[in-house]
């Protein structure tokens, strides 16, 4: 018997990405899958693709952006398919456009897909985590909510309210003597189109991903309960870091290529779905 046996595992951004992926892994274990996305046709074609393996499949039409649609959907998935084990907070949206180039509404809505939403889901299925006196909620935000990165303003400060999102819900949780776990997954770009002309200036020291590397990595933590996941390590060097006068810090930033690593951005065809971040 695995970890993900006859767990019930909610991901969110689950048509595409990661998401797709991570809904692979986890029903290769014998998981029991619920799908959430705004893509009626991708959630379609993972649930039949799904349908191969031990575990049940069911998906879920939601926007993410839209708080009565969240409430809604966890309301028919608690009466369905019952409380879940584990939540996977993957859904994203990304501009890659400076800040007074980015439209009001597209602002908004990097913040209710990318942050909001986190506390809706959340607090959907929380109580009943609590009820079984079990759960683990996953947040995947970004190495963006650690420093931040030209043209990703949004996102950046969407992310890093997901990394503080995690890091308070943990301490309330032990706080409150809560049998739930968190892990929270802050990864370098990936490979899955949503970053399509990103660059890097130092491959061997900050590698743009592989969607199966970061899927392989986010499933392993999960399973071991882990609390946190960075990638790649050298990520970890922002920690120190910041304690360094802000312009040392900011140099630094520049020297990795950090800052200008969105300069040829171009993201998928049809971005501001949600997908994986």
């Amino acid at each position: 018997m695995t970890a993900f046996e006859d767990r019930r595992i909610l991901i969110t951004g689950a048509a595409s990405g990661l998401g797709r992926l991570m809904a692979t892994r986890f029903a290769e274990a014998g998981a029991h899958l619920v799908l959430w996305d705004i893509d009626q046709a991708g959630l379609a074609s993972v649930a039949a693709t799904l349908a191969a393996y031990r575990g049940t499949v069911a998906s879920y039409r939601c926007d993410l952006s839209d708080r009565t649609a969240i409430a809604a959907t966890a309301r028919r998935v608690l009466g369905e398919q019952g409380p879940v084990d584990i939540l996977v907070n993957n859904a994203g949206v990304v501009s890659g456009k400076p800040l007074l180039d980015v439209s009001d509404e597209h602002i908004e809505r990097t913040f209710a897909v990318n942050t909001l939403a986190l506390f809706w889901v959340t607090r959907a299925f929380l109580p009943a985590m609590i009820a079984q006196e079990r759960g683990h909620i996953v947040t995947i935000a970004s190495a963006g909510g650690l420093v931040g990165t030209a043209r990703m303003v949004d996102y950046c400060a969407s992310k890093s309210a997901a990394v503080g999102f995690d890091e308070a819900l943990r301490l309330e949780c032990k706080r409150l003597g809560l049998p739930i776990v968190t892990t929270v997954v802050c990864p370098f770009y990936i490979n899955t189109g949503m970053f399509d002309g990103v660059e890097t200036r130092f491959p061997w020291l900050l590698p743009i991903l592989t969607p199966e590397y970061a899927v392989r990595r986010i499933v392993e933590a999960v399973r071991r309960r882990k609390r946190r996941l960075i990638m790649p390590r050298f990520v970890y060097v922002v920690y120190p870091a910041r304690l360094l006068p802000v312009g040392f810090f900011d140099r630094l930033v520049a020297f990795f290529g950090i800052n200008t690593s969105m300069d040829a951005f171009v993201g998928r065809a049809g971005a501001g779905r949600e997908e994986e971040t």
